[in-house]
């Protein structure tokens, strides 16, 4: 019925290994009941390879880091890919490896900063190893830096400072590195550190440098200024473009255009949404579209029917995040009308799927079944959809949306579609909302916790599980005590 997953890298979602690169319940507890070896082995391999599509939106550490626990994994063979050869700093060692390095190694150090903070020692000596030694070292110090002690930390410092030496090149690469930190506590304890003077001393002259850079910087600005006219912001965000790497200046172009368009203007940022210029047509069809002038339904499809390809993208932007009822009916215009762009038509669907009403139903189940069977179980738009379908409880879309819950790749969708099975499957309290409580997704954890029906004996201890877990996040626990004062008080 609907196209099958096509990332090669990630198994069928019936196997052991399917289910754990997805970070689904049911991975944890095929895991927990496989032989040791074999669930051993699929763990390795998901965290040498890390499956997310996208790993700032999904999280895996802890869900790995738990059953690393559980089988007793050791951590051995963390460090043997953490310090693999290939991953050798080269040419700057106080370097964090590139992005290849990071994307390599960046799990497996999560996951260890989770088993540091469940008390692993191991973990955490392997972490505080490879902060002064290996390649991705800021990251593992990120992970030191919310979970080690103030004395750890302190220890750290002169061999993190040997990665740069002295002189005004790495003094400037310092800098960054600590410029670009995540977490500041680490880089504040060396600073105050009495025991090392010339490390402190050092530190102190580097934050005051990057403190006079900032100032510089911001003084120095070529960007926007009091007094600017509509024609000096199009050219600002047109002069971006034209730069090699371009810059992406159209929604702050946008901005600006809020603060000096007057209403004499309008003839100028008309004629410049359908001008040549590509970057000075995104910015005012976006502030065109979110002032809702009267032809920005016109100009978007204009856009998109005939304009390169990135004002098309910038006038499908806009009008996604148009507001109002006149939005709602070009949309359900657009979908009524044939032949027109598949964008087009996606962009109208999500409109709906976000917006309409009740009488948009089987719009938005059409899209969603269409865009399945078009694009798979990993679509961009599918997550809009997918919310569409449980914000108006659409029954129908009950069978696409377990569909997508089995298959889908990314957890963030699959919580999506969990969200909207709730709204839309009875049977989901007994069915997914269980294998929902040992999900990798922190709100998906939290909506089972919400409606597994605790008559599964499963159910009521794992809530008690993870009200004790001091790694569980609060969202998920104050509904986990939720559920278990309602059912003490049934009792």
């Amino acid at each position: 019925m609907f196209v099958d997953p096509v990332d090669s890298d990630i198994a069928p979602s019936g196997t052991l290994l399917g289910l754990l690169q997805r970070g689904r319940g049911d991975g944890t507890l095929h895991a927990l009941a496989a032989p040791r070896a074999e669930a051993l082995a699929a763990l390795r391999h998901c965290i040498e390879h890390d499956p997310r599509p996208d790993w700032q939106l999904e999280n895996r550490s802890l869900y790995y880091a738990r059953l690393h626990t559980d089988l007793d994994a050791g951590v051995d063979d963390l460090a043997r890919h953490l310090f693999h050869s290939d991953d050798a700093p080269a040419g700057h060692p106080e370097g964090a490896g590139g992005e290849a390095v990071q994307h390599r190694t960046g799990l497996a150090l999560s996951v260890l900063g989770h088993l540091a903070s469940y008390g692993d020692e191991a973990a955490l000596a392997l972490l505080r190893r490879y902060a002064t030694t290996g390649a991705n070292w800021q990251w593992a110090l990120d992970e030191l830096a919310v979970r080690d002690t103030d004395s750890g930390l302190r220890l750290l410092g002169p061999a993190v400072l040997a990665r740069f030496p002295l002189g005004p090149e790495g003094e400037a690469r310092l800098a960054a590195a600590a410029r670009e930190s995540f977490e500041p506590r680490p880089w504040r304890l060396w600073a105050e550190d009495p025991h090392h003077p010339a490390q402190a001393d050092r530190l102190r002259a580097v934050h005051e440098q990057g403190d006079f850079a900032r100032w510089q910087r911001q003084v120095g600005t070529s960007g926007p200024r009091p007094g600017w006219s509509v024609a000096e912001v199009l050219d600002w965000a047109q002069q971006g473009w034209e730069q090699h790497p371009p810059l992406q200046r159209e929604a702050a172009a946008a901005r600006c255009l809020t603060a000096v368009a007057r209403p004499g203007d309008r003839a100028q940022l008309l004629a410049a949404a359908v001008g040549e210029r590509e970057a000075a047509r995104g910015a005012a069809l976006r502030h065109l579209a979110e002032r809702s002038d009267p032809t920005a339904f016109d100009l978007v499809e204009y856009a998109v029917l005939g304009g390169p390809p990135a004002v098309a993208e910038q006038a499908l932007a806009a009008f996604a995040r148009m507001r109002g009822e006149a939005a709602v009916e070009q949309a359900r215009r657009w979908l009524a009308a044939g032949r027109l762009p598949e964008a087009l038509r996606a962009v109208a669907a999500e409109m709906l799927a976000r917006r309409g009403g009740s009488q948009d139903s089987d719009a938005v189940l059409a899209a969603l079944r269409a865009e399945v069977r078009r694009t798979g179980v990993n679509g961009g738009v599918l997550g809009s959809l997918v919310e569409g379908a449980g914000r108006l409880a659409i029954a129908c879309a009950a069978p696409v949306l377990r569909h997508l819950y089995r298959e889908t790749a990314s957890s963030e969708l699959r919580g999506r579609a969990a969200r909207s099975l709730a709204a839309t499957d009875p049977s989901f309290p007994e069915g997914f909302a269980v294998e929902c409580l040992w999900d990798c997704e922190e709100s998906t954890r939290e909506l089972g916790a919400q409606h597994a029906a605790t008559r599964d004996a499963r159910v009521v201890e794992r809530l008690r599980n993870l009200a004790a877990d001091p790694a569980e996040e609060a969202g998920v626990q104050d509904a986990v005590r939720g559920r278990l004062d309602v059912d003490a008080a049934g009792c």
